[in-house]
C-alpha cells in the first residue's frame, strides 16, 4: 500500500489535495519509510521483490532504499538468503512496534532468569548515536528495590557500564571516532572519562566484562558484557546494574560476573542456532521450487 493508496483520513493535509503536488513533501523519505513498514514483524524476511510487490514500487527504486536503510542499520540483509529483515536501529523509532523481532525474542527470557538469580536489572542495548538504547529490560521477580530504567532508556556513552563495554569491543577506527566527539561535547569531564573507558578495555581483556562503580551515578553499581550475535548486526551490551547500597561492586564481581558471562554465551549460542534454522527453513522451499522448474 502506497501514500497515495491509504485511506483519506490516514493522509497528512495538503492544499491540493495531491502529495505529489506538495512541494515540501520529501518523496524519497516517505518511500524509505514505506519499505520499513512492509515488513509485518521483526523477523519476517523480504525480498527486494516481495519489498516492490508490498510496496508498488519499481524494483531498482526498493533496491536503491534497501542499499540505504541497510548502510544506516534499519535493515538487515541476511547472507544466506540475500533477504532483509528489520535491523536493531529500526527500534530506535518505536520498540513496542517490534516487539517479536527475534534477538529479542531469543534474550528476553535469559535477561529474566539473570535478574531474577543475581536481583539486579538487566538490559540489552546497541548504540544510538553517543548513547546507548535499551532494546530490552528484564526486573529481579524477587527483589522490591531495583532500578527504574525501562526499554528505550538512552544511557551516557563515556560513563556507563554498557557504554563502557561497547566502547572497549568497538573496533579501534570506530571507538576513536567516538571518542573524539566524547571529548569535543564535554573537554572538561573527557579526562575522566578517557580513563573509565582505558581501564574498561583492561578490565574486559582480564575479565571478561567492563565496570562502572558510582561513576555514572554514585548510587549505581553496573557491568556489562559485548556480544556479537552476528557480521551483519551491530554490537551490542548486556548490562546488569543495581543500587550500590544493594550490591556492593565485590559482589558484582564474584557472584554477579560469572552469571552475566554465562548468559552472554548463552544468548549468542541461541540465536545463532535459531538463525541457521531459520536459514535452512527458508532454502527448502526455494530447493523445491527450482527442482520442480527442472523437471518441468
Amino acid at each position: 500500500m502506497t501514500y497515495e493508496d491509504r485511506p483519506s483520513d490516514d493522509k497528512p493535509d495538503h492544499p491540493s489535495g495531491h502529495i505529489k503536488e506538495d512541494r515540501h513533501f520529501v518523496t524519497a523519505l516517505a518511500r524509505g519509510l514505506e519499505v520499513l513498514h512492509a515488513f509485518k514483524s521483526g523477523e519476517e524476511r523480504l525480498g527486494n521483490q516481495d519489498l516492490a510487490e508490498r510496496c508498488q514500487l519499481p524494483k531498482s527504486t526498493v533496491t536503491r532504499l534497501t542499499y540505504t536503510l541497510t548502510k544506516l542499520g534499519y535493515l538487515h540483509q541476511v547472507p544466506a538468503s540475500g533477504r532483509y529483515r528489520l535491523g536493531l536501529m529500526a527500534l530506535t523509532l518505536g520498540g513496542t512496534t517490534l516487539s517479536r523481532l527475534d534477538v529479542k525474542e531469543v534474550s528476553n527470557p535469559l535477561l529474566q532468569q539473570l535478574a531474577n538469580d543475581t536481583d539486579t536489572m538487566v538490559a540489552l542495548a546497541i548504540r544510538d548515536n553517543l548513547s546507548m538504547f535499551y532494546i530490552e529490560n528484564c526486573r529481579s521477580e524477587h527483589s522490591i528495590v531495583t532500578l527504574r530504567m525501562g526499554i528505550g532508556t538512552h544511557m551516557p556513552l563515556g560513563t556507563t557500564a554498557a557504554g563502557r563495554g561497547y566502547l572497549a569491543a568497538a573496533p579501534q577506527g570506530a571507538r576513536r571516532a567516538l571518542e573524539a566527539r566524547l571529548q569535543a561535547i564535554d573537554p572538561a569531564g573527557w579526562p575522566k572519562a578517557e580513563q573509565g573507558i582505558r581501564q574498561a578495555m583492561a578490565d574486559l581483556a582480564e575479565f571478561g566484562c567492563v565496570c562502572s562503580f558510582g561513576d555514572w551515578r554514585p548510587d549505581v553499581n553496573a557491568i556489562a558484557v559485548p556480544i556479537r550475535l552476528s557480521a551483519g548486526l551491530p554490537l551490542m551490551v548486556v548490562n546488569a546494574g543495581a543500587a550500590a547500597g544493594l550490591i556492593s561492586a565485590e559482589v558484582f564481581m564474584n557472584e554477579v560476573r560469572p552469571k552475566l558471562l554465562a548468559a552472554a554465551h548463552r544468548i549468542e549460542a541461541q540465536y545463532q542456532a535459531q538463525a541457521q534454522a531459520a536459514e535452512h527453513g527458508a532454502a527448502a522451499p526455494r530447493r523445491r521450487g527450482s527442482a520442480t522448474r527442472s523437471r518441468s
